[in-house]
């Protein structure tokens, strides 16, 4: 089956459940600093994989998957630091950690 568009990536569907997982659970964080880089963060492995896909071709596609991945590894390594402060629930880290260690194997290209 071919993809001829970046929404169709499984992927990207599961980035953007992540980075709107993330929002929710720090929309009333008063940390602007930390709320607004782990958002970051969550946003760059969404559109890191669109990027990479309207690049067209494989190589670039990988390169840009690899950034996603990185940018993955930041989020979840900013959900440590969270957990930590006691900026979320030990259930919250729990399950996002689950989540992000399931769906970041789809970036492995």
């Amino acid at each position: 089956m071919r993809i001829d568009k970046f929404e169709d990536v499984i992927a990207w569907q599961k980035a953007k459940e992540l980075t709107i997982m993330i929002y929710r659970v720090f929309a009333d964080s008063k940390d602007f600093s930390f709320r607004d880089q782990i958002q970051r963060a969550a946003v760059s492995v969404v559109n890191n994989i669109a990027e990479g896909f309207e690049r067209r071709t494989n190589n670039e596609f990988k390169h840009f998957l690899y950034m996603a991945k990185g940018s993955c590894g930041e989020v979840r390594s900013m959900l440590y630091i969270s957990k930590e402060l006691n900026k979320i629930p030990m259930i919250v880290f729990l399950n996002y950690l689950h989540w992000l260690r399931k769906h970041q194997k789809l970036l492995q290209a």
